[in-house]
């Protein structure tokens, strides 16, 4: 496998920087079982596409306002993006990126802008675990921090923002990116789903900032990536096993069901797990749990765009891309989504 396999041209004004007029009013491109290319549809029609007895499974982590500005002593500017807590919202400890002209050092201070300031106790690769002074992280986020849109966003987060980078469906505080095939949930879509008797089940999987960590390597099998935390309950994994028996797909909206739904798979059987991932799901994975993916389109050369490839193929996947980009279909977190179904003939 090489990374140079996996890049696309995209134009940077297909880069979506903000969301469409009203939520679920994109467009979906489809590629279905039956390997004969792709079809352009809207997501709305996504009812059309299901079948009654399948189980469609949504990720409903809650995005946080993880990202701060903050200043060392010095008086240098630094930017800091929450990865995790390490004790919970109602700690003081917690791990994130920091982007500075120099990186801080363990014993160094950040300040941010209510006095309040961190001290970096340890550097774990490109993550900083720091320690505030006072009061709580959570207390912080929610006085100061902004919602955490993409690099590739290029304008600073607005108020509309804290309610359309969120899905809602969203339950859980932790996530510091949106899981963006959900944002295309609305409740009449929920709806409509429901009454076609389309069975709708969740789990937790909170993204973290390393989502949008480059491949840096030639050969992307050698990529690490940043461990995440999840909940996949016995409830789910229930729902899964009755699916399965009555004929129907397990259907996963974005990529975080579906490295969720394979990490709790990954002995060979669907089962509780509460606990983190780092599963990196390239070509060649064997996929135990799901039949179709719904998923936004991904950055040339990333983990995410790999992830699809193992899922739908990766001719047939970066085809379908260039099928996107020729009709000008609106890229990445508040662009235009797929839904893929593996090759019946080879996966190729």
């Amino acid at each position: 496998m090489s990374l140079k396999d996996y890049h696309y041209n995209l134009p940077q004004r297909l880069i979506a920087q903000q969301p469409t007029a009203e939520r679920g009013a994109s467009r979906l491109l489809v590629l279905g079982a039956a390997c004969d290319g792709c079809q352009d549809m809207r997501f709305a029609q996504l009812p059309e596409l299901l079948r009654a007895g399948d189980l469609l499974v949504l990720n409903n982590t809650r995005v946080v306002k993880a990202r701060l500005a903050a200043h060392k002593l010095s008086g240098g500017r630094a930017e800091v993006l929450l990865e995790r807590p390490v004790d919970g919202f109602a700690g003081r400890r917690f791990l994130a990126q920091v982007r500075a002209s120099r990186a801080p050092v363990v014993g160094g201070e950040l300040v941010f802008g209510s006095g309040i300031s961190a001290v970096v106790t340890a550097r774990h690769a490109d993550l900083f675990e720091l320690c505030l002074s006072v009061g709580s992280l959570g207390e912080l986020l929610e006085a100061e921090g902004q919602m955490p849109l993409p690099p590739y966003i290029k304008r600073p987060p607005g108020v509309a923002d804290e309610h359309r980078y969120q899905t809602v469906f969203a339950r859980y505080d932790g996530a510091v990116a949106a899981p963006t095939a959900g944002l295309h949930f609305n409740r009449n879509l929920l709806e409509a789903l429901a009454a076609a008797r389309i069975e709708i089940a969740y789990l937790t999987l909170h993204v973290g900032a390393g989502t949008f960590q480059p491949v840096r390597v030639a050969d992307p099998a050698h990529h690490r990536m940043h461990a995440e935390r999840l909940v996949v309950n016995a409830r789910l994994c229930e729902q899964v096993a009755a699916t399965r028996a009555r004929g129907g797909r397990v259907v996963a909206a974005g990529t975080t069901c579906v490295r969720a739904l394979e990490s709790a798979a990954m002995d060979g059987s669907l089962k509780p797990l509460h606990g983190e991932t780092a599963l990196f799901i390239y070509p060649g994975f064997r996929f135990r749990v799901v039949d179709a993916l719904i998923s936004n389109f991904h950055l040339p050369c990333s983990t995410l765009l790999m992830l699809v490839s193992a899922f739908a193929g990766r001719r047939r996947v970066l085809a379908a891309y260039q099928h996107a980009v020729a009709r000008e279909y609106r890229f990445f977190s508040y662009g235009d989504a797929m839904f893929m179904e593996p090759c019946e003939a080879d996966g190729a």
